[in-house]
């Protein structure tokens, strides 16, 4: 009797034990840390190249299986007016452009995830292609990107090509148009996420 309920004990804790091993690689949900991520826009015009970057973002990235580097879903919002470059004039006119009055966030959110390969250590390639939105404009892009896992962070890193014209976005001139910026721009990303407290 004493050995059945030993044995019975022991299937219990082993059950125990394997339900907290899979929640703890399966779906898992982190926050995204303003202080620690960046987010720059690079430009060229028609005198010398210029780049913006981003003060205020927020954002989640959710996992299927942490350990696989299976990422479900992802969103990022950026606030429009945060986009900073150092000078009033070149961000007013950045505001407008962006028609921020009326369009208060850039945002993109992941629709899909093409392919993802291991590079060992925590270190994974993404292929994925998800939904930009600027101005009130929304894009289905291609993205690749870099995972980078490291205890309770989660670091995204990568660039991205877009035209502004895309978007229905008139790249924004100075001095009555005398001085005219590209209409491509880049922009280059290091989000970092942490784990969120309901995890």
């Amino acid at each position: 009797m004493k050995t059945s309920k030993k044995i019975s004990t022991g299937i219990l804790s082993l059950v125990v034990l394997l339900t907290i091993s899979f929640n703890s690689i399966q779906a898992q949900e982190f926050d995204l840390i303003n202080g620690e991520s960046s987010l720059k826009i690079m430009g060229t015009s028609s005198i010398h190249d210029w780049h913006e970057v981003a003060e205020s973002q927020s954002g989640k990235i959710n996992f299927n299986n942490l350990e696989a580097g299976q990422i479900e879903q992802i969103t990022i919002n950026i606030v429009a007016e945060s986009i900073k470059s150092g000078k009033r004039g070149m961000d007013k006119n950045t505001y407008e452009a962006l028609k921020t009055d009326k369009y208060k966030t850039i945002s993109f959110r992941l629709t899909e995830v093409k392919k993802t390969v291991s590079k060992g250590n925590g270190l994974f390639d993404v292929n994925a292609i998800g939904d930009l939105t600027i101005a009130g404009v929304k894009k289905t892009i291609p993205l690749d990107f870099t995972v980078t896992i490291t205890g309770s962070k989660i670091k995204l890193t990568g660039e991205k090509k877009i035209k502004m014209t895309e978007f229905n976005i008139e790249p924004p001139t100075a001095l009555f148009g005398t001085i005219t910026t590209g209409d491509e721009l880049t922009i280059e990303f290091s989000t970092i996420f942490q784990k969120a407290l309901n995890n």
